[in-house]
C-alpha cells in the first residue's frame, strides 16, 4: 500500500512559503521580531506549514493555540490557551498588567480589566519569556478564535519590533474583514498541476481512468486536503466514473462531505464518541471519558476512528483536521447533539468551570428553561468581571432566548443589547432590541429600550439624528429613574452640541430647557453638577454659567471622582477651553490621561489625549503635542474607534503646513458632513482661518472665519471670532463686521476673566483701535497664562503695527522674539511671517537649525520626549504599548542621530520641550 501518512506530511513545492517561515525563525533567533499571517482556503496546507515551522524552530520555545468554532463566544479562551504554558513569568509584570491578566484569565476576582491593558500585559509576558529563549507563537484557525483573543493578539503583533518573538497566524480565506489586516501576509495557493498530480498518485492505490483522474484534479483546484479526502472516498470516485463528482457544494463543504463519507461506515458507538469529542472543544480527555461513561460508550469505541487517522486521543483529544470535527458534529441529529452536550455538562465541574458547563447546558435543552437561562446570566456576570464583554453579551443573548417568562425575557434582552452596544456590535444590539420590543414591558423597560436605541444612533453617527431620540428617552425616564434621566439629558445636550447647525431636531437650548423643566434635585457629584451647569449654560447664557461650570469641572479633577464621572472627562476638557481657563484645561487633561493610564481605561484615553495635544499646542510645545497625536492615532487604530483628529488638525494648522492641513480639513469636512456633525465643521473652518492667517493670506482667512461663524460651534464659538478680527483688519476691508465680532467676543472674555481670555481681547481690540497700551496689556496678560502660542502671535502683530508706524527699532525687538518663539516651537508659517516683517525693518532673522531632530521618526520623537521627561524604559513601554526592549532599540537610534550620548542631554537638544504638559 501507499504510505498515505507520508503523502500527507511530505511537502510538494511550497518552497517560497517554507523560505518565509525559515526567515522568520532566523530573524527571531537574531533578536528581530517577526509576524506572518498564512491565509488560504480550508485544506490548502496552512496547518501543515505550521507543523513545518514547529519542526524547524530548533532552539526556540514554542507556544500554540488553535481556534475552535464552538468556543468563539468564550472570552480570552484562545489567549488563555496560548499563555498558559508561560504563566509562571506573570509575577515579573508590572502590577496593573499582572492584575489585568489574572482577572481576564479567571485567576483572581476584580473589576473588569481594559482589554488593551490585557494586550499590553500579554506583550510584556511574551517579551519576558523571550528574554530567556527565542519564542515562536503559533495560532491556527484564527477565524474561530474568540473576538477578544484575536484583537489582543493583533494588538501585540503590531507592537513587536526588537523582541525575540515570532508570531505566526493561520487564517481561512474569507470575504469578511478580519482583525489581522495590515500585518505581513502570505496567501497560500493551491498546488501546481505537477505537484497535485504527484500527490493524487501517492494517495490513490491503483490506476485511475484518465477522465476520473482529470476531474478530481480539476475540481480539487490544487487543494491538498481535497485531493487526499476526495480521492480516498470510494463513493466520490465511483460517482466520477459515470456521472461526475457532486461538486455543487462549496469546496469546504465538499471536503467535509468526504469526511462524512469516512464516518458513515464506523460503528454507531464510535460515531457517538466522535460527536462527544466534537462538542467538547477543549480536548480534555478526562471530561471526554466521563461523558462517554454516562452514555455507556466503552473505551474501545475510539479504535476504529484512530486506525483511519480521524482522531488522536492521547494527553489531549485532537482531530486530524477541523473539518473532521465539523463533520462529526453536523452529521448528528439535533437530539443526538443535545444528548452529547447534556453528558458533557454533567461531566463538567460546576465549581471549576461553571461557564463551560452553562454553555453545554444551553445547547442541551430543546426549549426555554429558566434554570439554564439563570446559569447563563451568572456566567455573563463572571464574564463582565473578567472584562469579557463579548462573552457576556453572548451569554445574555442565549439566556434571553431560553427565558420562558416574557417580562424576564425582555429584561435579559435589554441587558444583552446593552452588552452588545458596549462591544460596539450595534447590529446585534439593534436586533435584540427589536426582539425585546415584541415582549410586554413596563414603562421603565420601555424607556430603557428607547434609550438604547438612541445610544446606538449616537454611537454609529454622533450627528444630527441622535438628539431627538435621546431627549425623548430622557423624558420617559424622568418619572422612573431621575439619575438615569439626568445622564440621558446630559448625553442629549452633548449630542446636540455635536450636531450643531446640522441638527434636525432639538438644539442644545431646547434640550436644556426640557431638562430644567424636569426640576431635578442635583447630587454633589461631578456629573450631576456638570448637568446643572450645562443647563444654565444653554438656557441663561455663557455669563451665568461660568462659575457653576468652573465648580463642576474642578470636581472631575478630584482624586475621589468616580469612574462614572470620568466617563465625561472629554466633555469637561472641552468646556475648560470654552471657559478660556487654561489652568483648568491643563489640570483636567493631565489628570484624565494619568487616570486613564493607571486604570487602563483606553476608551477614555484617546479622547483625553486629543485634548492634551491641543493643550500642548496652546502651550507652544508642538513636538510634545505630536507625541500625543501619534498615541491617539495608535490607540484609536488598535481599538477600532473612529479617528479623533482635532489635535492633529490643530497641529497642522499652527505648524502652517498648507498641503497636509488642507487635505486633513477637506477629509474631515466630508466625514463629519455625512454624519451631520456641525460643530466639527465649525472647528475645521476656524482652523482653516488660522492656517491662512499664519501665512498672511488674510482674504482667504476672512472667508474661512465667516464660514466658521455660519456653523458656529455651540461651545468653542469665540475662537473663530479672533481669527475673523485679525483677518478683517489685515485685509483692509470695512471694519463693521470685525467690531461686531469684538463685541460678541468681549461678552465672553469679560465673563471668563482669565488672563488668557483678557489677553486675547486686548490684542483684538488693539488691532481695531491701534492702541499701543492694549498691545502691551495683551503681552503682559498672556505672559501670565499658559498661552505661549498666543503670546508669540501678540508679539508678532504688535511688531507689525510698530513697523507700520515707522518705529523700526521697537518693532525689531518684538518681531525678533516672535520669530525665535515660532521657530523654536516649529510654527513655520508664523515664523516666516515674522521673518518677512523683520527683514522689512532692515534686520535678517537668524535661521534656527533642526536638521538632526528632523531625522527622527515619529515614534523615535515620541520616545525621546518621554525619556527627556524622566520616564524609564518600562514606563515609556507601558505608555506607548510596546516592550521595554523596543524602547531601548529606538533610543539606541535616537542618541547618534541627535549627537548625544545620554538621556540627560535630551531635554537640552529637543525643541518644543518648554512648557510641555506631561500626561
Amino acid at each position: 500500500m501507499v504510505d498515505t501518512h507520508l503523502a500527507r506530511t511530505r511537502f510538494l513545492d511550497r518552497s517560497d512559503e517554507r523560505d518565509a517561515l525559515d526567515r522568520l525563525v532566523a530573524g527571531t533567533r537574531a533578536g528581530r521580531s517577526g509576524v506572518l499571517v498564512l491565509r488560504g482556503e480550508a485544506g490548502i496546507g496552512k496547518t501543515a506549514l505550521l507543523g513545518y515551522l514547529s519542526g524547524g524552530a530548533e532552539g526556540c520555545r514554542i507556544v500554540r493555540a488553535s481556534g475552535v468554532e464552538s468556543e468563539m463566544e468564550l472570552a480570552f479562551a484562545g489567549l488563555h490557551a496560548l499563555c498558559t504554558p508561560v504563566l509562571k513569568h506573570l509575577d515579573r509584570l508590572p502590577a496593573p498588567q499582572r492584575a489585568a491578566l489574572r482577572t481576564a484569565f479567571g485567576m483572581s476576582a476584580g473589576p473588569p480589566p481594559d482589554r488593551f491593558l490585557v494586550g499590553l500585559a500579554v506583550l510584556s509576558l511574551l517579551a519576558e519569556v523571550a528574554e530567556e529563549q527565542p519564542l515562536i507563537c503559533i495560532i491556527d484557525d484564527v477565524q474561530w478564535l474568540d473576538l477578544v483573543s484575536v484583537q489582543t493578539l493583533a494588538f501585540v503583533a503590531r507592537r513587536l519590533l526588537a523582541e525575540r518573538i515570532g508570531l505566526v497566524f493561520a487564517l481561512r480565506t474569507s470575504a469578511e474583514k478580519h482583525h489581522l489586516e495590515g500585518l505581513p501576509e502570505l496567501v497560500i495557493e493551491g498546488l501546481a498541476a505537477p505537484d497535485a498530480s504527484q500527490l493524487l498518485d501517492a494517495v490513490v492505490p491503483g490506476r485511475l481512468d484518465a477522465p476520473v483522474r482529470d476531474q478530481i484534479l480539476g475540481e480539487a483546484g490544487g487543494n491538498p486536503l481535497a485531493l487526499v479526502e476526495l480521492a480516498r472516498s470510494g463513493k466520490q470516485i465511483a460517482a466520477a466514473g459515470g456521472f461526475g463528482l457532486p461538486m455543487k457544494m462549496p469546496l469546504t463543504s465538499r471536503i467535509e462531505q468526504g469526511f462524512v463519507d469516512q464516518l458513515e461506515p464506523l460503528p454507531a458507538e464510535t460515531r457517538r464518541l466522535l460527536l462527544l469529542a466534537a462538542a467538547e472543544p477543549v480536548g480534555d480527555v478526562t471530561l471526554l471519558w466521563r461523558a462517554a461513561e454516562r452514555l455507556d460508550i466503552g473505551l474501545g469505541a475510539a479504535l476504529p476512528a484512530e486506525e483511519i487517522g480521524l482522531i488522536e486521543i492521547g494527553t489531549r483529544v485532537r482531530f486530524r483536521h477541523p473539518l473532521v470535527r465539523s463533520a462529526a458534529y453536523r452529521v448528528a441529529t439535533a437530539s443526538e447533539r443535545r444528548e452529547a452536550h447534556r453528558a458533557l455538562a454533567h461531566g463538567t465541574d460546576a465549581h471549576l468551570d461553571p461557564d463551560r458547563r452553562a454553555w453545554h447546558r444551553a445547547r442541551a435543552v430543546a426549549g426555554p428553561d429558566e434554570s439554564v437561562a439563570g446559569e447563563l446570566e451568572r456566567s455573563a456576570d463572571r464574564a463582565y468581571s473578567r472584562g469579557g464583554l463579548a462573552a457576556a453579551a453572548a451569554f445574555l443573548q442565549q439566556a434571553a432566548l431560553l427565558t420562558p417568562d416574557p417580562a424576564a425575557r425582555a429584561e435579559r434582552s435589554l441587558a444583552a443589547a446593552r452588552a452588545k452596544l458596549d462591544v460596539a456590535d450595534t447590529a446585534a444590539a439593534s436586533s435584540l432590541l427589536a426582539a425585546a420590543s415584541l415582549e410586554p414591558m413596563d414603562p421603565f423597560r420601555r424607556a430603557r429600550l428607547d434609550l438604547l436605541r438612541a445610544q446606538i444612533v449616537f454611537a454609529e453617527q454622533r450627528g444630527r439624528d441622535a438628539p431627538p431620540l435621546l431627549l425623548n428617552a430622557a423624558k420617559r425616564l424622568d418619572p422612573l429613574d431621575p439619575a438615569m434621566a439626568r445622564e440621558t439629558y446630559l448625553e442629549a445636550m452633548a449630542a446636540a452640541v455635536y450636531a450643531g447647525r446640522l441638527g434636525t431636531g432639538p438644539d442644545e437650548r431646547e434640550v436644556a430647557e426640557a431638562a430644567r423643566a424636569a426640576n431635578h434635585t442635583l447630587g454633589p457629584g461631578a456629573t450631576d453638577q456638570l448637568f446643572g451647569a450645562l443647563v444654565t449654560r444653554f438656557t441663561d447664557g455663557y455669563e451665568a454659567a461660568v462659575q457653576p461650570l468652573r465648580r463642576a469641572l474642578r470636581l472631575f479633577g478630584e482624586p475621589d471622582a468616580s469612574s462614572a464621572d470620568r466617563r465625561w472627562m472629554w466633555l469637561a476638557c472641552r468646556l475648560a477651553q470654552d471657559l478660556w481657563d487654561d489652568d483648568l484645561w491643563h489640570e483636567l487633561a493631565t489628570c484624565g490621561a494619568r487616570v486613564a493610564r493607571e486604570t487602563g481605561a483606553l476608551h477614555l484615553l484617546p479622547n483625553v489625549l486629543n485634548h492634551l495635544a491641543a493643550l500642548n499646542i496652546h502651550c507652544g510645545a508642538l513636538e510634545t503635542a505630536e507625541s500625543a497625536v501619534e498615541e491617539t492615532d495608535s490607540i484609536a487604530e488598535a481599538t477600532g474607534m473612529p479617528p479623533l483628529k482635532f489635535g492633529a488638525a490643530m497641529l497642522a494648522a499652527v505648524r502652517g503646513d498648507k498641503h497636509e492641513a488642507l487635505a486633513l480639513f477637506d477629509w474631515g469636512r466630508r466625514n463629519v458632513t455625512a454624519r451631520g456633525e456641525g460643530s466639527a465643521i465649525a472647528r475645521l473652518w476656524w482652523l482653516t482661518a488660522l492656517l491662512h492667517n499664519s501665512h498672511g493670506d488674510y482674504g482667504e482667512a476672512l472667508a474661512a472665519a465667516r464660514r466658521a461663524n455660519e456653523h458656529e460651534d455651540p461651545i468653542l464659538h469665540s475662537w473663530a471670532r479672533v481669527e475673523l478680527i485679525e483677518a478683517s483688519v489685515r485685509s483692509g476691508g470695512p471694519l463693521e463686521e470685525a467690531n461686531s465680532a469684538l463685541d460678541r467676543l468681549t461678552r465672553v472674555t469679560r465673563a471668563s476673566g482669565t488672563e488668557w481670555a483678557l489677553g486675547i481681547e486686548a490684542r483684538c481690540r488693539a488691532l481695531l483701535t491701534n492702541d499701543e497700551a492694549l498691545y502691551q496689556e495683551s503681552l503682559e496678560r498672556l505672559g501670565r497664562s499658559r498661552a505661549v502660542t498666543d503670546l508669540a502671535r501678540s508679539r508678532l502683530v504688535f511688531g507689525e503695527w510698530l513697523r507700520r508706524e515707522n518705529r523700526r527699532m521697537d518693532a525689531r525687538e518684538h518681531l525678533r522674539t516672535a520669530h525665535e518663539m515660532f521657530s523654536r516651537m516649529g510654527a513655520s508659517a508664523f515664523a516666516e511671517r515674522a521673518r518677512r516683517e523683520l527683514w522689512a525693518t532692515g534686520e535678517t532673522a537668524r535661521k534656527r537649525t533642526t536638521e538632526n531632530f528632523s531625522e527622527l521618526t515619529a515614534q523615535e520623537t515620541q520616545i525621546a520626549h518621554l525619556a527627556a521627561q524622566g520616564r524609564t524604559n518600562p514606563e515609556i513601554a507601558a505608555q506607548l504599548f510596546i516592550s521595554p526592549r523596543t524602547v531601548e532599540y529606538h533610543l539606541g537610534k535616537v542618541f547618534p542621530k541627535l549627537g548625544i550620548s545620554s538621556r540627560k542631554e535630551l531635554r537640552r537638544v529637543l525643541p518644543g520641550m518648554e512648557g510641555a504638559a506631561s500626561s
